[in-house]
């Protein structure tokens, strides 16, 4: 057996990956754990006079471990929850050789092991109930010899197989927090510790717990109930396995290598070489390596992955690319823009982690009931106890003992602890299949009852690719002055009117020059000096506020344009107007869908933007929305939300901009465009791959779905134990004459957990 050098895991050298450097020879669990020990090692590079360095385990990142029901436990290495009993699992990010599947192994090793064992002493159970007939071949075997041999069988099981449930149940004294495990070994150990010394020493047993002359035995109850508890964790366990699959799924997009250009020369590199500003050529059929731009080339690229679109997108000089997404068509080279965890798959696939570890705060209820619950239950057991020990049928002690077991099993309280980090891993798994990312479950709760969207337009609304479409110089100018000064002052500008005016220079061949003293006020405009002359651009106001007169003709001429959806830019030099810019942005084509589906979700929608209020108004005729607050500036934005969450709405705001921050921090639920800057993403509680509407009805339509599946889960779960509880401490004897056996207990128990971690994955298959 060999040790990987990165986590420390003991893994099988035949199975292993392996790694040569030099004479040095290392073996890693997984791919993952590879790569770290790559980078590392390529960070060690000697000089041309040291010896190589061998990365230590201290140049890695130590992994942390977090319980799935108490994710403000963290722990630096694996073992159990001090407050539940359930195994910690790596935070973050999982691998392919992480806790989870050693967990699954085990239990499976265990039930197996522990199924076969229990199954001769069933056997003998039932024998105990036949007479013993003597003299007529081969008879079922005495009573002295049955104990003995379940004695014998059963102890392995609940020692070995179950032994882990004594262990968490010793941690959860220790740590005064009583939880499941804490009922489980308290009932497994009373009916095995019980029977044990009824097999070694019957003869100290009064005749009040004695069954035809002889103490009853409990051993088949004991290692039944263990085997029913380690399948229950089994199945719980595979289930969890399977809540990361949307993470692995996405960890598996990756591209592995590139194809490098240098010098003019191509070469195949591994994806862990490539840095940024590296040229990269991407041919057809292949996953695009890195974020990066287009710098020469076209082709149609699948960003299904990402967006959940299936419509391949068309991709050309200039166009951004997005790592993972699959290039169809055409070959072309592209600019690397950004590597390891600054790219969107890898933003994605961490806040997914943290997302599926955050606490809803609907989950404050079912932790308050469980604080309560498992003393709550040990009182009714002992209640049931003193009941049949009193008012009992004989043999009186013996039906207490196996009544107050049975309210002990069947009570244990995982169902309830399960009920809402299930739903949440889950539903945060499928919505980012479909491109909506959830920061935390804070805000999927919140969004569940959102019933005002307030949303930009341009990026959201709008396709965000504005053009020019009009132009109108004044007569003491001219056309191509108004184009040369407007792009050379818009050239460093990301903004997406920008970019048209820069686009339409180009298109007319219009050469640009530098600019001096560039200064931006934030919601008017831009200013600065190009080949000597002052020049200002923006909207009417800011010129105005400069003291520059503007000419009716052009006021007529702008409203005009407005009166079409086109967003007019003003542009001033030297003191005086010397023209106008008509730019239209047109509405994307899944918007009036989107707008139909939101308010069939019972939203009102309002749109926020710093367009003319006229220009506003018209696209918001198009669509149906419901209010309009146009020419508005950053801050505004922020005052309206305000103004909506002081009437008592549950506000979500989208946007893209990093004049949209302030708001969406302080709107309920704020939802960034994936299109949008780093800052608005940062704000946001939600997050959608593609900037669109559509995929805010699907955010709706996910939280919806996950904050029903939870209640389902808590009322499954607080139902099953108030009816369970009085049917085990056996209400219906005296009517029916029903007792319920701690074997049923503890299947029922396991089956308690199974149902509502189903209903849980149920959310895998949402269609959104």
């Amino acid at each position: 057996m060999a040790t990987d050098p990165v986590c420390g895991m003991k893994v099988d050298e035949k199975k292993a990956l392996k790694l040569e450097q030099g004479r040095n020879v290392f073996y890693f669990c997984s791919e993952p754990c590879r790569k770290k020990f790559l980078s590392a090692s390529s960070s060690n590079q000697p000089s041309q006079h040291q010896k190589p360095s061998i990365p230590s385990q201290s140049d890695f990142k130590k992994v942390q471990y977090t319980c799935p029901m108490h994710p403000e436990v963290v722990s630096d290495r694996p073992g159990d929850c001090p407050k539940c009993g359930m195994a910690l699992e790596p935070k973050g990010i999982p691998s392919e050789g992480d806790e989870g599947l050693r967990e699954i192994h085990e239990l499976f090793l265990k039930f197996w092991w522990g199924l076969g064992l229990s199954l001769p002493v069933i056997g003998l159970a039932v024998g105990e109930m036949l007479p013993v007939v003597k003299g007529k071949g081969v008879a079922w075997v005495s009573h002295d010899v049955s104990s003995q041999l379940q004695l014998l069988f059963a102890t392995p099981v609940v020692v070995w197989a179950g032994g882990f449930f004594f262990v968490k149940a010793w941690k959860s004294l220790i740590n005064r927090s009583l939880n499941m495990f804490t009922l489980i070994a308290l009932g497994v150990g009373t009916a095995y510790g019980y029977s044990a010394v009824a097999s070694l020493f019957p003869g100290i047993f009064p005749d009040s717990l004695k069954k035809m002359g002889r103490p009853e035995l409990y051993f088949e109850a004991a290692a039944v109930i263990t085997v029913l508890v380690i399948l229950g964790q089994l199945l719980e366990a595979k289930a969890r396995s399977q809540t990361s699959q949307a993470i692995k799924a996405l960890l598996g997009l990756a591209a592995k290598d590139a194809h490098r250009v240098r010098d003019g020369r191509e070469a195949d590199v591994p994806i862990e070489a490539v840095e940024k500003g590296d040229i990269l050529r991407v041919k057809p059929g292949e996953k695009i390596p890195l974020d990066g731009v287009i710098v020469e080339g076209q082709s149609a690229v699948d960003e299904s992955m990402i967006t959940g679109e299936p419509m391949p997108v068309s991709k050309a000089a200039g166009d951004r690319v997005i790592g993972a997404t699959i290039n169809e068509t055409g070959t072309f080279v592209m600019r690397t823009e950004k590597v390891g965890s600054e790219t969107l798959l890898s933003q994605i696939v961490h806040m997914v982690a943290e997302a599926q570890r955050s606490r809803a705060p609907i989950q404050n209820l079912a932790d308050r009931v469980s604080g309560y619950f498992v003393p709550a239950v040990i009182l009714a057991a002992v209640l049931a106890f003193v009941a049949w020990a009193v008012w009992g049928p004989e043999p009186k002690l013996s039906h207490a003992l196996v009544n107050a077991i049975a309210v002990i099993i069947i009570a244990c309280p995982c169902a309830l602890g399960l009920a809402t980090p299930m739903s949440i891993m889950v539903g945060v798994g499928r919505g980012a299949r479909a491109g909506v990312l959830i920061r935390n479950a804070e805000a999927m709760e919140k969004a569940e009852k959102v019933d005002v969207l307030l949303t930009d337009k341009t990026g959201t609304l709008t396709a965000g690719k504005p053009t020019v479409t009009n132009i109108l110089a004044m007569p003491d100018s001219d056309e191509r002055t108004l184009i040369f000064l407007s792009a050379s002052l818009e050239q460093n500008s990301e903004h997406p009117l920008a970019r048209s005016i820069v686009a339409l220079a180009k298109e007319k061949a219009v050469a640009l020059h530098a600019v001096e003293g560039f200064e931006s006020v934030t919601g008017l405009g831009i200013r600065g000096k190009v080949n000597g002359k002052n020049v200002l651009l923006g909207r009417q106001k800011f010129l105005e506020q400069n003291g520059i007169v503007v000419s009716v003709g052009l006021q007529e001429k702008a409203a005009s344009w407005q009166s079409r959806a086109q967003t007019v830019v003003w542009v001033a030099a030297d003191n005086r107007s010397i023209g106008i810019l008509g730019v239209s942005d047109p509405i994307k084509e899944t918007t009036p869908g989107a707008i139909r589906a939101l308010h069939d979700l019972g939203l009102k929608i309002v749109m926020l933007t710093g367009d003319n209020q006229k220009t506003a108004e018209v696209i918001a005729k198009e669509l149906g929305i419901d209010d309009i607050r146009g020419g508005l500036e950053p801050k505004d934005k922020l005052e309206i939300v305000k103004e909506f969450k002081a009437r008592g709405a549950v506000v979500m705001m989208a946007g893209d901009g990093i004049n949209d921050a302030p708001a969406l921090a302080e709107a309920h639920v704020g939802v960034a465009m994936g299109t949008g800057t780093d800052v608005a993403i940062e704000s946001a509680g939600m997050t959608l791959v593609k900037g669109d509407l559509q995929g805010i009805v699907k955010a709706v339509t996910l939280s919806r779905a996950v904050m029903r599946n939870i209640r389902q889960n808590l009322f499954f779960a607080f139902v099953y134990n108030a009816l369970g509880v009085p049917v085990a401490a056996g209400i219906l004897y005296p009517f029916l004459g029903i007792l319920l056996s701690p074997i049923i207990a503890g299947a029922a128990m396991s089956f308690s957990s199974v149902s509502v971690i189903g209903n849980a994955l149920r959310l895998r298959k949402l269609t959104l």
